[in-house]
């Protein structure tokens, strides 16, 4: 690629939206053509079915389909609680013309993932089902929305198909069941007192989904599933809406509902005046929290007003929490994490208001996100728009278009000052329907407690005694002396893959890609070999506190809560990176106490969580015990020496020759090619001696064993309410040669198992919810010659009562396909899933991100990316061709035991129930086992700490 000096489209699209005109705006002007959504063929059917169809090119050759019903749990009678959460399983499992989960099978066979791109959704107003298909072939789409019609009006509900189903529905309410669950249930209930929305839960009550009959099952679908309370929407890589719309008026059109539809009842939720407090102790809970709420009537969205008033809201809320997240880094912080609103800093805002300056911060924040929406404004997800139309159908949300709504925030934004946004807390007070509530694993506080904290603050408050916000000095920009630009010593093309490799003058090696995905989105990291795995035992605890400890007092130079308030863009990001090499972070005192402080409370929460005792026996079970593996106890935190983590973390980022820099997006070469070489190069100099630098043939792995024999145990855990987790683990070895294939092979044996396992245990047994599959090869040397190790680990939970039958079962499912080998339909499904999803991947970039990356960490990667991607793909491709059911029963046989019941460990997870009901914490902890390459872990531990453009700019939202 040549660097040659001009203009690209990205400068011209971004001076589209400075040369933006500003609006005359009424502010009693509606929003849009109401009832008409912008840019949709809208449209009702004589059976009253409302249809939304709009064209969309991203992804490419996909739809996103919904059926958005207006029915929900409120509309339950009390024998019916949890029925509109059934109708919604029993959708998937038999229709009129599907049965046995065919709908399912078929979806999967074109590519449409369980889980993923078939789902649904129920809460207490409205039920969800959604699609996201395919549609390069032209009957994919009309299958698609066959299935939809057939949940309007088809769903089957027989005693076979209820029966079969409740064990799954159970799974689910049972999963529900801990301590994040009841805390939210809880709340909810409080929030929601002396009206019905209080009393139906969508999950339901167990004795329901237990015994309902499937005569009152029916009875609720047929009453309230009326085709006037739907909408069906689609959203996709149509060639016309014509077309889709023909195909829904095809499969809808004659579709009638079996009575007349009663009205849907409205029940409101009654406001007071009086504070309302609760405190809910529950033992299993990850820490203390207080939350406070106020109701208020939601704001209708009809004219620029409500536009205006809205934006002024939204800025409220991105000040306040700026303002919550600098005082959790305060010393000695009344929490470590806060957001939205806490009643005694709304109290100063009433009092003093917001500054000019943080409402500017916000402001330009604010601007920036919807320059960066109107410049992407032809790359948006067919799901983002899909849900914009749910939202219009099922709550008459405006859909106004991103060119509008650009030129009315771009208009409205400048015209909002700090004392209007201020005034957004008055509608935050005690009086005004507050609920506060204590969360806590023992209890502490009580309602006096809260009464009085909230009386003195009110009195602070009248008597004008709460002081102004202390501002912190934010500078102007990250780097205030820029450094001499420095110089390229070596550049290489690789068009196979549409990348450009720069080796600079200090020794870093940085890799480009330029795409047109979206608009205003830069990737990048880095990477450097060699990390913990080449410490002593004795320094691992310490130095693993590195990059916490540096990130609290400021590994880029300043605090976070300095660098939040500062604007991204690639200069930015980049000035990140070179203060990230040029800053010697140096512990002090008291930012290291809030770090482990926070660690300790951290442990603490593991500690009271039932699943932690399951997740550590698995851990020390699979990888014997190894320290890279054992969980951190608060003993171990209370030794570790703050400097020497601190000095270990400065030496990762001495040594820029050893990194290697990948950045993908839409990147200009002409404007970033001058700030790489500004502050990649001559700013971060070379060190005189090497400083980390590794051989990657030369590292050591990390040390673990896998049981030679077969293990089988039961953890036993105290738990407030039964639960129950079954981890099945594998050893693997593969010893052919680069191996490239035997690693797409066993993702591709991963997945069948996957779906093999759900479709057993769930769609035939019906006891389980949902399975995944892990793959876990990241403990491996990055040596291009060694074996690979790692295990195989199938996960789920279950009633406790038939966990070991359900091992068995599954064991047995395994040995069968070992045995018998799958079918055709089996292996065509899974490549087609991975086909479709390699598909979409191109398309991204963070796709790329990683694939580049997988490039250079690849065992057969010699100084050649292109030929390292190239060799990557070809494995992949060749897999594809010959798996087949005998090959996938030959790679079965010879990456697991075989058979698979004569090595395996099996840790499953019961419940204990204490003497005295006191009992300790969940915080849904599994075992993870990811699928890591060979080299990632190794690289990723001392890499370059991921500094990610798009998501840093996304979690400052």
């Amino acid at each position: 690629m040549d660097l040659i000096a001009g203009e690209s489209s990205k400068v011209l699209r971004k001076q589209g939206f400075r040369s933006l005109k500003l609006m005359s705006v009424d502010m009693e002007q509606e929003l849009g053509n109401e009832p008409e959504p912008f840019g949709a063929d809208y449209g009702r059917l004589d059976n009253g079915l409302v249809y939304y169809v709009r064209r969309n090119s991203k992804p490419r050759m996909r739809a996103a389909l919904a059926l958005a019903v207006k029915v929900g749990s409120v509309l339950e009678e009390e024998d019916q609680r949890g029925v509109a959460h059934i109708v919604e399983h029993l959708a998937f499992s038999a229709t009129t013309r599907y049965t046995n989960h065919d709908i399912v099978k078929f979806l999967e066979s074109i590519g449409a993932e369980f889980g993923p791109c078939q789902n649904a959704m129920t809460t207490a107003d409205e039920t969800i089902y959604e699609l996201f298909v395919p549609v390069d072939k032209p009957e994919l789409l009309s299958q698609a929305i066959s299935i939809l019609a057939e949940f309007s009006s088809e769903i089957r509900v027989s005693n076979e198909d209820l029966e079969k189903e409740r064990g799954a529905v159970m799974e689910e309410y049972r999963g529900n069941r801990n301590a994040t669950g009841r805390m939210q249930d809880s709340h909810w209930q409080l929030m929601m007192e002396g009206s019905k929305y209080a009393e139906r839960l969508p999950i339901g009550l167990e004795k329901v989904i237990r015994s309902v009959p499937a005569a009152t099952v029916k009875q609720f679908y047929q009453k309230w599933y009326h085709l006037c309370n739907m909408a069906v929407v689609a959203v996709g890589d149509f060639p016309d809406t014509k077309t889709v719309v023909d195909l829904i008026k095809t499969h809808f059109e004659d579709k009638r509902s079996s009575s007349e539809p009663p009205e849907i009842p409205v029940f409101p939720v009654p406001s007071h005046e009086e504070t309302r407090f609760s405190c809910f102790v529950e033992s299993e809970a990850a820490g203390s929290a207080v939350m406070i709420s106020y109701k208020m009537p939601v704001s209708d969205l009809k004219t620029v007003k409500d536009y205006r008033d809205m934006l002024a809201e939204s800025m409220f809320l991105h000040a306040l929490n700026q303002r919550l997240f600098k005082i959790s880094r305060r010393k000695d912080p009344p929490f470590f994490a806060c957001s939205v609103a806490a009643d005694v800093l709304v109290a100063r805002v009433r009092l003093h208001g917001f500054s000019e300056r943080e409402i500017s911060v916000v402001r330009a924040l604010m601007m920036s996100e919807i320059e960066s929406a109107y410049l992407e404004r032809d790359q948006v997800q067919s799901t983002s728009l899909r849900d914009e139309y749910i939202q219009h159908f099922l709550h008459k949300e405006p859909v106004i278009g991103i060119e509008y709504e650009a030129q009315l925030q771009k208009t409205l934004l400048p015209q909002i000052s700090a004392s209007d946004v201020s005034k957004y807390s008055e509608k935050l007070r005690t009086s005004c329907g507050c609920v506060i509530k204590s969360m806590e694993p023992k209890s502490a506080a009580t309602i006096d407690d809260m009464r009085n904290v909230v009386s003195k603050v009110n009195s602070l408050e009248e008597e004008k005694m709460i002081a102004p916000w202390d501002e912190e000095k934010i500078p102007e920009e990250v780097v205030s002396e820029k450094p001499t630009p420095g110089y390229i010593t070596h550049q290489l093309e690789y068009p196979e893959v549409g990348v450009t490799e720069l080796t600079l003058s200090n020794g870093m090696q940085v890799c480009y890609k330029s795409t047109d995905f979206l608009d205003d989105q830069i990737l990048f990291t880095g990477f450097s070999y060699g990390g913990l795995s080449e410490l002593p035992e004795s320094d691992y605890i310490s130095c693993s506190m590195g990059s916490t400890i540096a990130g609290e007092i400021g590994m880029f130079g300043y605090k976070p809560s300095m660098l939040m308030d500062m604007l991204a863009d690639l200069e930015t990001a980049l000035q990140l990176v070179y203060q990230l090499f040029t800053t010697n972070v140096m512990p002090q005192e008291e930012e290291v106490g809030i770090v482990m402080q926070m660690a300790e409370e951290a442990v603490r929460a593991r500690e009271r969580d039932p699943y932690t005792v399951f997740a550590n026996r698995v851990k020390e079970l699979n990888y014997g015990n190894s320290y890279f593996f054992r969980p951190i106890r608060i003993s171990e935190l209370r030794k570790v020496d703050p400097l020497k983590a601190c000095e270990y973390f400065n030496s990762c980022f001495r040594d820029p020759s050893t990194f290697t820099v990948v950045i993908v997006g839409n990147l200009d070469p002409t404007i970033a090619l001058p700030l790489i070489l500004q502050y990649l190069v001559s700013g971060i100099p070379k060190p005189p001696q090497p400083v980390l630098n590794f051989n990657r043939d030369d590292l050591k792995g990390l040390p673990f064993t896998f049981p030679t024999k077969i293990t089988r145990e039961f953890v036993r855990s105290p738990m407030v309410e039964a639960q129950c987790s079954v981890q099945l683990c594998f050893p693997v070895q593969l010893t052919n040669g680069t191996m490239i294939e035997e690693i797409h092979c066993i993702g591709f044996l991963g997945k069948l198992l996957e779906t093999k396992i759900i479709q057993f245990l769930r769609f035939e047994h019906g006891q389980i919810y949902s399975a995944e599959v892990s793959v876990f090869l990241g403990g491996n040397k990055p040596s291009r010659t060694a074996d690979l190790r790692g295990d195989i680990s199938v996960n789920f939970s279950c009633d406790p009562e038939i966990s070991s039958k359900l091992v068995d079962l599954a064991l047995e499912e395994i040995v069968r396909l070992q045995e018998e080998g799958p079918s055709q339909e089996d292996i065509s499904a899974i490549l087609e899933i991975e086909q479709r999803a390699h598909e979409n991947g191109l398309q991204e970039n963070y796709y790329w991100l990683d694939r580049i990356l997988r490039g250079y960490q690849s065992r057969v990667y010699a100084g050649d990316l292109g030929a390292s991607c190239k060799i990557l793909e070809e494995g992949r491709l060749r897999m594809r061709e010959s798996l087949a059911p005998q090959t996938a029963q030959a790679a079965l046989q010879r990456i697991l035991p075989h058979p698979s019941k004569k090595q395996y460990t099996a840790v499953i997870l019961m419940p204990q129930r204490s003497r005295f009901g006191f009992l300790p914490s969940i915080f849904s902890s599994r075992s993870e086992t990811p699928y890591i390459r060979d080299t990632k872990i190794l690289a990723g531990v001392a890499g370059l700490g991921v500094l990610v453009f798009g998501i840093w700019r996304y979690s400052r939202k």
